[in-house]
This record gives structure tokens, sequence and C-alpha cells, in this order.
């Protein structure tokens, strides 16, 4: 089949109703793997966090991590899912180099959560509520590195690495039913319910859910068929997408992908495709396999999993507040217009900031600490705020000491680069870097007096009654203390000693 020609979007939608159906992996922050006793840190050498249950060698049996089974019932409650009282494993049969068992143990047909939802907040304000059909328990693949191609893809490639550190790491894949009426917001409702399943799951302390690193990622399944006809079309699947920008582009990509193939008096493929980040355009995979191809059976090395319903409503109660009724809070407590709550989500710093403040910090000064510097400072080390090396009680610390007048604003932000460069906390490095704001009168007025002594023009100008002109002295009085006077005691002395 030939490339099909792109139809416009506005198109698409007038013509086509799309048939939305989400796909979100989430790897769970446990400290070992799902079925061993491997620990599941990100960025380790690669094949030194493996064992014979994770790489299947014979005679090796798996156990579940309790661990996990707690994540998974706590978020399929979090998306208001029914508990299921019983259910067990089975073996999902298929061969690829990154599954050393040639097999994935997962839930076929008796996921741990059935039959939630998740209300969606959009941009406009208006709720877009998700279905979920299912939320079970799998386990990750090893991860591919493929050397030598352009692409770092398979194809083109002169060998490739296989790592296993990622394999038996505890998996839950979260299924939406099909998602319809969502029309020409299609693409919209995508990425607002994967951001706000991130944030909700982020909120339950269960992964750090980082698109960037893998430990949340979607497929996209999308068809389209003709406006009215309640026919479903073919879908394609677009796999491991991974970031919120790219769930948007690919399913507005493969609207009009869909649309030019069903123009062009084509079928649609069922498909497996690959987004290509630097196009925004995806590829063909590989033909998509029913559940019939995966041979499912019941996994005969573990035992059912049986959750008694005390230990679930248990669990429950350690539900959180839901992230957006929590930034309904905020915004209320601190004045905010909607655009100025949806800036600091977007920007990742509203919990930074209600955690500051939490510490002890005012809202406001927290506020101005973590959208304009501390978020510069994210962008220049190419991580996220929250993975800046400094904490909120940190942040908070700096605020007391500036507010105490220890430090000036020039000195604050020195203490907080000498904590991101990890030389210890606020106080430590203010002490080693002599940081503090020099307030002792008689130091200053000898700085002020050979500063006035130095520019007796304006000195002179200041006697006459020119008083605008002590800035001058005032700034000179800074650089010769390099930023470490009080300003304000600074101007009070030129006044005096100038009188």
């Amino acid at each position: 089949m030939t490339a099909p020609t792109l139809v416009p979007f506005d198109e698409v939608v007038a013509r086509f109703d799309p048939m939305l159906g989400l796909e979100v992996h989430v790897e769970l922050n446990t400290q070992t793997k799902m079925f061993c006793g491997c620990p599941t840190a990100f960025g380790a050498e690669p094949n030194t966090q493996v064992c014979p249950v994770c790489l299947g060698l014979p005679g090796a049996l798996p156990v579940v991590n309790r661990s996990a089974v707690e994540s998974a019932i706590r978020i399929g409650l979090a998306l208001n899912c029914s508990i299921a009282p019983w259910g067990r494993f089975a073996r999902k049969n298929y061969f690829y180099p990154d599954m050393p068992k040639n097999f994935q143990t997962s839930q076929y047909d008796e996921p741990i959560a059935v039959d939630g939802y998740l209300d969606v907040p959009l941009d406009d304000g208006t709720v877009f509520r998700v279905e979920i059909e299912r939320a079970h328990m799998e386990e990750d693949t090893g991860k591919s590195l493929h050397v030598g191609g352009a692409t770092g893809r398979i194809h083109g490639a002169e060998y490739s690495l296989l790592d296993y550190n990622r394999a038996g790491v505890p998996l839950i894949e979260i299924v939406t039913k099909m998602i319809p009426g969502t029309r020409e917001r299609a693409p919209e409702v995508a990425r607002a319910y994967v951001t706000a399943l991130r944030d909700l799951i982020r909120s339950l302390g269960v992964s750090d859910v980082r698109m960037d690193q893998g430990s949340m990622r979607c497929d996209v399944n999308l068809s389209l068929s003709p406006v009215g006809s309640g026919v479903l079309g073919t879908r394609s699947e677009t796999k491991n997408v991974n970031s919120l920008r790219s769930v948007e582009r690919a399913v507005r990509y493969e609207m009009t992908r869909h649309a030019g193939v069903l123009d062009a008096g084509e079928k649609v493929v069922q498909e497996t495709r690959h987004f290509e980040e630097q196009t925004g355009t995806t590829r063909a995979g590989r033909i998509k396999e029913t559940s019939e191809d995966y041979r499912y059976f019941p996994e005969p090395d573990l035992v059912p999993i049986a959750p008694p319903a005390e230990w679930v409503e248990e669990l429950r109660a350690t539900l959180p507040e839901l992230p957006w009724e929590r930034r309904r809070r905020i915004q209320e407590a601190w004045g905010l217009t909607d655009a100025e709550l949806r800036d600091l989500v977007n920007a990742g710093v509203l919990e930074l900031i209600e955690a500051t403040v939490a510490a002890g910090a005012p809202a406001g000064e927290a506020r101005s600490w973590w959208v304009s510097y501390l978020t510069q400072q994210a962008n220049t080390r190419g991580v996220e705020p929250a993975g800046l090396p400094i904490t909120p009680a940190q942040l908070a610390r700096v605020i007391e000491l500036v507010a105490s007048g220890a430090l000036n604003n020039k000195l604050a932000r020195q203490v907080v680069d000498g904590v991101l460069a990890g030389e210890g906390e606020p106080d430590e490095v203010v002490a080693a870097r002599g940081l503090a704001v020099v307030s002792d009168d008689s130091a200053l007025i000898t700085a002020v007096d050979e500063a006035l002594a130095a520019q007796p023009d304006i000195a002179e100008k200041i006697r006459g009654g020119k008083v605008a002109a002590a800035g001058a002295i005032v700034g000179a009085v800074m650089k010769a203390t390099k930023g470490q006077a009080d300003a304000k005691r600074v101007r009070e002395l030129v006044i005096e000693r100038c009188s």
C-alpha cells in the first residue's frame, strides 16, 4: 500500500467519527521486581539487576510482590474500579529478544480491577468522563539497544544489545473502554486523559510516572467511521508514545492518515505503529496480533490472588485528595486565575510551591522562586523542576533567612546555587561561603565614608538636598561589600553622613 495523502484535520472531523482507546503502562516504584528479589533502580549498569527468575532459567520459581499488588489495588480504587475478589496470572506467549522467558507473565481474563472511570478536566474547564475497562498487573520487558544505524531502530543497525535489568519490573496496564464523542477534541482528550492519569498516579506515590524514562508509556488505539454510520472502523495501535505532547500529535496524525487511506479506496491495516518525534508522523510496525495469537493459559507457578475485602477497604482509606480537587482548593486559597493555575500546573511547580508553603514560606515568595529562578535552573540542567537537588524545605529556609534580614535577594540566589551544587543545607552554604548580610554599623559606616570620599561631587549633591543621588553611593558600597551589605541600612547611613 502506498503512503496515503493526508486529509486536513478539519475535513476529517467533518466526515468521520474518531474512536479512541488508550492503553497506559505504568512501572511501579517497588524496591524489587514483580516476581523476584532483584532491585528496580533506574540507570544501573546493564544486566546487573537480574537473577534466574527474571531471566526465566529452568527451575526458577516466581513469587508475587505484595507491594505491587497493594499499589495495583490503590490505582484501581483511585480509578473508581471494582477490585476483583479473586484472580490469577497467565502466560502471554510471544517470541522477542527482550523477553528472556519467551512469555510475559500478565493478567488476561481475570484482572485485578475492572469497570472504572476517570473524570478528565479539559483546558476550557469542561470535564470529560473516560471509562476504564480494566487495570491489570504484569511484568515489564527488557530493553533493546540497536547500534550502528541512523535512527536507533533495528532497521539499518549493525547489531543489537540487550539489557534485561527492566525485565520483570512491575507494571500496571490501564485500558480504557472505547471513547466515543470526542470529535475534533480527540487529540485534546487523549492528552488530557494521560495528563490526569499521570497526576493521579503520582499523587498515590506508586510510580514516578517519568515518561522520558519509560516508567509511563501510552499506546494509542484509533479508528475512524463515517459520521453517523455507527460502524466501527479498523484500528491502528501507535505503541509506546512517551510524552504528553506526542500523545496529542499521534492521535491527530493517525486521524489524518486513516482518512487518507479510506479516501484512496484502501483498507486500514490492523497493525502496530511507531511514533516519530522529529516529524510527528507514525510508521508501520507489525501486523497486530489478536488474543488468540498469544496463546494465553493460566500461569502454573503462581497461586491465585484473592485480596480480602478488609484489606481493600484499608487501602481505600489511604487514598489522597484527588489532584484536581487539591488544585481547586489551592486556587481559591491563593486567589489564582484559571490561567495562572494552568501555567503553574504545566510548569510542574504547583506541588513544589504547595510543599514550600507547607514548610513555612509565604505563598507569593515560594511561587516567585519556583516560577522564575528555579525553573530557569531546571531548564539549564534539562530536568523537571522536581528533579532539582533542592527540597521545598530548603527553599523555605532560604526565604526565611531573607525575611529575617540575614540574606538579601542577591545573596539568597548564591545560597540556592550552593544547595543545588550539593554544598549542604542553606545555613551551611551561608557559613562556608561567608554570605551573611553585613549589618554591623561600624563596618558599614567605614564603607559609606570611603564611597563618599571617592565621589565628592555625589556627596555634595546629597548634602544639597538631592537625596536620589544617594543611589550611586549605595551602589558603590554594595560593590565594595560584594553585595553583602544591607542596602536599606546603607541608604540610611548615607543620608545621615551627609546631613
